[in-house]
């Protein structure tokens, strides 16, 4: 499987579908078959004229015994960068409840950041009618 891994590692999901089967000796029926897919979705999925549901992700991955991220992401690619890689490593020489507080860190600015992305995303009329409604009910 790790000859496997380098030569996936820039393969697009259609093809890495497309070689694991071939790799496996399988028609686009037989995967069909062995997944429980109906074949012209695994047809659709080959050409990459559609995306796979998390269900139909979760079948090949078990038809092939592998995860499903090694199926969706590029090496590397959900690993996290080399300084933040190295501050992790140091991090695993700190007691437990030295972590804890790491991890508690690293939520909290997760959150922030999601909810500034989701502030910014929310449209300035929702924004509006919702501090109409908070100041009309406290006039009350």
């Amino acid at each position: 499987m790790a000859s496997l891994h380098i030569e996936f590692a820039t393969m697009s999901f259609s093809a890495r579908l497309i070689s694991l089967r071939k790799d496996k000796g399988l028609t686009q029926q037989g995967l069909a078959d062995a997944t429980g897919i109906h074949v012209q979705q695994i047809k659709r999925y080959e050409a990459g004229s559609s995306e796979p549901s998390a269900e139909a992700l979760r079948k090949i991955a078990r038809t092939f015994a592998i995860s499903t991220d090694w199926l969706l992401f590029e090496e590397g690619e959900r690993l996290p960068s080399d300084d933040l890689a190295l501050q992790f490593e140091a991090a695993q020489q700190l007691s437990d409840d030295e972590r804890a507080v790491i991890r508690e860190v690293v939520e909290s600015l997760i959150i922030k950041y999601q909810t500034r992305r989701w502030d910014s995303a929310r449209p300035a009329t929702a924004v509006k009618k919702t501090a109409t409604r908070r100041g009309s009910g406290a006039s009350r």
